[in-house]
């Protein structure tokens, strides 16, 4: 789907295919979920799988090392047998991110600060963003596209328990596209736990397609993420 087509997708909800039944979150109803209270010493710990046949795994720990009204530090490091990368984000509120990964391990900065959540996180709320990445140059293809809907509510299990979480859909178009591909075209599901202030689970597939074909080949898109990730541990911070 080229640009124009994406954004016309999002503006028609009502009869675009982000409308479809099969877009929709779903979950229960329940209350709107406020924004957490973040603590230095705040740990997640997230087991990754990406890809099909011999899918690439490792584990990401994230840790809030520095917490105040106006910002949010958070490490990740993440390891496994292929995998050996770390680093910073950087948020301004609760579920805002001006630097920070948005498709896997990548650090992107997001201009104007990217709107991961939007507190409260309320069932039935939608919003759309712009952004893009001030350290990567202009170029003809224009920003990230960002859409996200809320549902309602599931339980959830994950290695680290169980947990009443919100789901979730967010659509990505990245700013990747080159002469002989579309942008890269992401789906993600993600089940948000109020009792955590993050994600326990998500399922992310992500897709391009080749210039020169028609938009209803399927073979001449290109999956380029295929993963899952889940929480296995969670402790809170001493404050």
């Amino acid at each position: 789907m080229h640009r124009r087509g994406f954004m016309s997708a999002i503006g028609a909800l009502g009869t675009s295919v982000f409308g479809c039944a099969s877009f929709d979150p779903g979950g229960a109803p329940g209350p709107a979920a406020p924004a957490p209270a973040y603590r230095v010493g705040d740990r997640r710990v997230y087991r990754w799988r990406d890809g099909f046949r011999e899918p690439i795994v490792w584990e990401e720990t994230h840790e809030v090392t520095a917490a105040n009204p106006q910002s949010v530090t958070v490490r990740v490091t993440a390891r496994g047998p292929t995998v050996d990368v770390e680093r910073v984000e950087q948020w301004v509120a609760p579920g805002v991110v001006r630097v920070g990964a948005l498709f896997a391990l990548e650090t992107r900065n997001f201009d104007p600060p990217l709107t991961r959540y939007r507190f409260p996180l309320t069932p039935g709320e939608r919003w759309s963003q712009k952004v893009r990445d001030p350290n990567e140059p202009p170029g003809p293809y224009g920003p990230i596209d960002y859409y996200a809907i809320v549902g309602g509510y599931e339980p959830v299990e994950t290695p680290a328990g169980r947990f009443d979480a919100l789901r979730l859909r967010v659509f990505i178009r990245l700013d990747d596209e080159a002469f002989w591909r579309y942008p890269t075209e992401c789906n993600y599901l993600v089940w948000y736990a109020p009792a955590i202030g993050a994600s326990v689970r998500e399922l992310r597939q992500a897709d391009y397609q080749e210039k020169g074909s028609s938009r209803f080949d399927a073979f001449s898109r290109v999956r380029s993420q295929y993963a899952q990730l889940e929480l296995v541990a969670f402790a809170r911070g001493a404050g």
